[in-house]
């Protein structure tokens, strides 16, 4: 068997490609070269890198050139033979040390049953996607460092804070969940990394709401056949969330009573249930106006059939030049409750769709407060329109 180098002869040859035959080379750089191994199966020549010199030395860079050649010669592809090796070697330590993306989607999978829309609508992997997965995703678990999660989250501490908080809780979550599934992580160093990062005053911005003394201006401004206004006005009369009443479905209301799905209603999976919405004459009256128009059982529908969305309200209030969002309009609501004292706090929670007191509480008082919400919702609709300047539900007082 020629034998062409010499380690000797390798430390004097200047760079270029040298051969040590039966395919093998070291295509040299400076103090630093790369081995290749050039064989010929089923008459395709292929190139396979065997390492880098002189990490790899030339006893060794032959020894695996035997090795693979072995492999060839029992008729199997050196190349997809590695690769399959490294798979499983993977494969193997993934099982013992996941990478960081191995463990999100791990913990991820493990609670998609308790997350609205199988954890797409809460958007619960998006921050950890965009912010830390493309810099820490294939790192090993047990190798990640309170300052490699310090570095990954530093640019968004300040600039996107609540998004920099959501990466570091769900970081905090997956490191806790692999901890106690027996991996080597531990979640302190969350914690620490956190610490690290320093401490931040950030103020929260409100949804921009409409003053609730404009909002009967702003009806008189909405169309009676539009679509989006349409979603606009049933939004002002029934103080629900978007995504409940674009959803809207005539088979949904009977009587003057709207129940809206637990899947549309915010909350979490499990635990949010059906909301009965009492619907004032106002309301009906939008829901009526806008059937003769309706192609399906969607009350809100676009031309492709589908629920309006978030843009096409949004766009139409900007096209009125009305700053308030659709969500402020349940700012606007509980506002009018606190200036007028048009209600107790509880049935106006309740309106809004908020839980109430504790959850031993919640198990016991197990009331919808539907009756009490009606009139309030009369009251609120008559002022909506401008029927009234400001009713008042007097306070039952025990």
């Amino acid at each position: 068997m020629a034998r062409n180098l010499t380690a000797v002869a390798i430390r004097k040859s200047e760079d270029g490609k040298l051969f040590d035959g039966e395919g093998l080379s070291l295509d040299k750089r400076g103090e630093s070269g790369k081995w290749v191994w050039r064989f010929q199966r089923q008459k395709r020549r292929r190139e396979m890198g065997l390492g880098s010199w002189p990490a790899v030395s030339l006893a060794d860079a032959r020894k695996e050139r035997d090795r693979w050649a072995a492999v060839l010669a029992s008729g199997r592809d050196p190349i997809e033979e590695r690769e399959a090796l490294r798979q499983a070697e993977l494969e193997a330590r993934s099982k013992v040390d996941p990478t960081l993306e191995e463990a999100v989607m791990l913990v991820f999978e493990a609670k998609r049953d308790g997350l609205r829309g199988d954890g797409t609508r809460g958007r619960w992997l998006s921050p950890l996607k965009t912010h830390l997965l493309p810099k820490l995703g294939q790192r090993r678990l047990s190798e990640i460092t309170k300052t490699d999660l310090h570095s990954a989250i530093k640019p968004i501490w300040r600039t996107k804070h609540p998004t920099a908080i959501k990466v570091v809780h769900r970081t905090r979550i997956v490191f806790r969940h692999m901890k106690l599934a027996g991996f080597d992580c531990d979640p302190f160093t969350v914690d620490a990394a956190e610490h690290m990062l320093g401490e931040v005053i950030h103020k929260s911005t409100p949804t921009p709401s409409t003053d609730w003394r404009e909002i009967p201006a702003l009806w008189e401004r909405l169309s009676r056949v539009s679509i989006a206004d349409g979603c606009l006005r049933f939004m002002l009369l029934t103080i629900v969330r978007l995504d409940g009443c674009a959803g809207a479905r005539f088979s949904e209301i009977e009587g003057d009573v709207w129940t809206v799905p637990a899947d549309r209603i915010k909350g979490r999976e499990g635990v949010v249930e059906d909301f009965r919405v009492p619907l004032s004459p106002e309301a009906l009256e939008v829901v009526e106006e806008l059937r003769p128009f309706a192609e399906s059982d969607l009350i809100f529908a676009t031309r492709a059939g589908t629920p309006i969305g978030s843009r096409e309200v949004e766009r139409r209030l900007a096209a009125l030049g009305e700053a308030g969002r659709p969500h402020g309009f349940r700012s606007s609501f509980r506002s009018w409750v606190q200036d007028t004292g048009s209600c107790a706090w509880e049935v106006s929670e309740t309106v809004l769709g908020h839980a109430i007191g504790s959850k031993v509480e919640r198990s016991y008082a197990r009331s919808d407060l539907l009756d009490r919400r009606r009139p309030v919702m009369s009251a609120w609709a008559r002022f909506v329109t401008g029927a009234a300047t400001a009713d008042v539900v007097p306070i039952r007082r025990k």
